[in-house]
């Protein structure tokens, strides 16, 4: 993860304009009831539109072909004296018409096809030990591999070689933990060769792998609890950056859920650098009137990692919703997997997550209490303004 960067809004996704219904085009009655808040006009204009987030809401047919479609349909405009609606593909089916080849409205659409598929390559991950070549996975799903690959992305928010890396990350911890030795656990893991599980498994540890399955044995730890405006707060820092940064009632409980953290590490007290560190932390919470930037040692999973990376994108004095956050890293239905990874990250402040809300403009949760988070919240308002 970057050790700053340069913030920039996170916005929801723009909205078009519905198209006007041409003046000469007379109203039609429903074939079938239309709900209370959607009418005949509202279907057409997102027929002509090709809305593709109206699929599975209704289909429309066409008396002049005898077919019938989705609302996102590519083929050729029908004039609308032509064009019936139905709620459901049965009931056109009922009415005579037959499903179009090309839109298929009679099966499942096309997101939850394709979703479908993504889970479908996802378990081949998971059972495998060594990965599987990205030909095979989109030969698998019936795609081109360059199709597969924008699928899979746009579903899971990373590539198939970054899914099965953090999978390999996870096995990691699991086999660091089980196997009696680190030479066990890289084959344990699926890693072929001892480097490259020193390299990826490494990065997302933290630590040496060794290190990590000894509780943190022959790491140095610097820390420091310090009093602040929001009760006491902990500093915590690698050699490669800050590791920790929590939030308590109690400096002891603090101490000891680091001890509890890292069993064997070695906690020193800071030097002149990290001292310097905590200076900016206590600042920022008393003040939070420019960027907290701090080199950073954390570790997730991807999916972890490109939330946390989007949370540092949202301007202070600001908040976006936790379907916000979804959409902007490419994963709009993920919106409770954000919440999680907010929940995990160990760093407040430095990786924001109190300006994370939910979609109603509520505070929501906070991994440090809930009054925390509305009280940084608000002092980020007020640096804003006085700015």
């Amino acid at each position: 993860m970057p050790h700053a960067c340069t913030p920039t809004p996170i916005a929801s996704p723009p909205t078009r304009a519905p198209a006007a219904m041409p003046a000469s085009t007379p109203p039609r009655p429903s074939d079938t009831a239309a709900t209370d808040t959607e009418t005949d006009a509202d279907r057409w204009d997102a027929v002509r539109r090709r809305d593709a987030s109206r699929d599975g809401r209704f289909v429309y047919a066409v008396r002049t072909t005898g077919v019938y479609c989705r609302p996102s349909c590519a083929s050729r405009p029908a004039r609308r004296e032509n064009v019936r609606f139905f709620d459901a593909p049965a009931a056109a089916a009922a009415a005579g018409f037959r499903a179009c080849l090309r839109c298929r409205p009679d099966a499942p659409p096309l997101a939850e096809r394709h979703r479908a598929l993504v889970l479908e390559a996802c378990a081949a991950l998971e059972r495998s030990d060594s990965g599987i070549a990205l030909d095979a996975l989109a030969a698998a799903a019936g795609l081109t591999p360059r199709h597969f690959h924008r699928v899979f992305k746009a579903t899971v928010g990373v590539s198939p070689k970054a899914y099965f890396a953090a999978l390999r990350t996870r096995r990691a911890h699991a086999a660091l933990q089980a196997a009696p030795r680190v030479t066990d656990a890289i084959y344990d893991a699926g890693f072929g060769s001892s480097s490259r599980f020193y390299g990826e498994a490494g990065a997302a540890l933290g630590m040496s792998p060794s290190s990590f399955r000894a509780g943190g044995a022959g790491q140095r730890i610097r820390w420091a609890v310090e009093p602040c405006a929001l009760g006491a707060v902990l500093v915590a820092a690698t050699e490669r950056g800050v590791c920790a940064i929590e939030f308590g009632d109690a400096p002891q409980a603090l101490a000891a859920r680091l001890r509890a953290r890292f069993p064997k590490a070695s906690l020193v007290d800071g030097d002149p650098a990290f001292r310097e560190w905590v200076g900016r932390v206590l600042a920022f919470v008393e003040r939070p009137d420019a960027a907290l930037e701090l080199p950073l040692d954390v570790r997730g999973t991807a999916f972890q990692r490109q939330v946390w990376e989007a949370l540092r994108m949202i301007p202070r004095g600001r908040t976006a919703s936790y379907g916000e956050v979804a959409r902007a890293i490419g994963r709009p239905e993920a919106a409770r997997a954000v919440a999680a990874a907010c929940a995990a990250n160990a760093v407040a402040v430095a990786i924001p997550c109190h300006r994370v809300v939910r979609g109603d403009g509520s505070p929501s949760g906070y991994r440090w209490g809930a009054a925390r988070k509305v009280e940084l919240l608000r002092r980020e308002r007020e640096a804003g303004d006085d700015a």
